[in-house]
């Protein structure tokens, strides 16, 4: 029973220290902040453009497409740590294919690339 509590000291470890930094962040504006508002500060802001028009007013495509982009290779981190946990007991079979996953997305990230959808204009 005591062997079994152990292996989870790291993740309540993990957890306690994502805890006290997310509270820390959390709190540490208002702690530290420069209150002095004026009325540049406290007008509507949104996405690199000023809140002049109407909101059905036409993006950049780019905008979507970065976000998108952005959103599958944060997954693939998302796979890599359960995969870098059990990587003792997949052995071989499960390195190469994670290999094989990453390598797909290379190829997408490279497609991406030479397809110029990484440049902004």
């Amino acid at each position: 029973m005591t062997e079994l509590l152990g292996a989870y000291v790291p993740i309540a470890i993990f957890i306690g220290l994502a805890l006290v930094i997310g509270l820390a962040l959390l709190i540490a504006p208002f702690v530290i902040a420069y209150k002095n508002p004026d009325p540049e500060k406290l007008s509507a802001y949104e996405c690199g453009f000023n809140a002049f028009d109407d909101a059905r007013m036409k993006f950049d495509v780019r905008f979507y497409l970065v976000s998108i982009l952005f959103i599958i290779f944060d997954l693939e981190v998302a796979f890599l740590f359960p995969w870098a946990v059990s990587f003792g007991d997949i052995g071989w079979i499960g390195f190469w294919s994670m290999m094989a996953f990453l390598g797909v997305l290379t190829v997408g990230f490279v497609y991406e690339w030479k397809k110029g959808a990484l440049e902004w204009e």
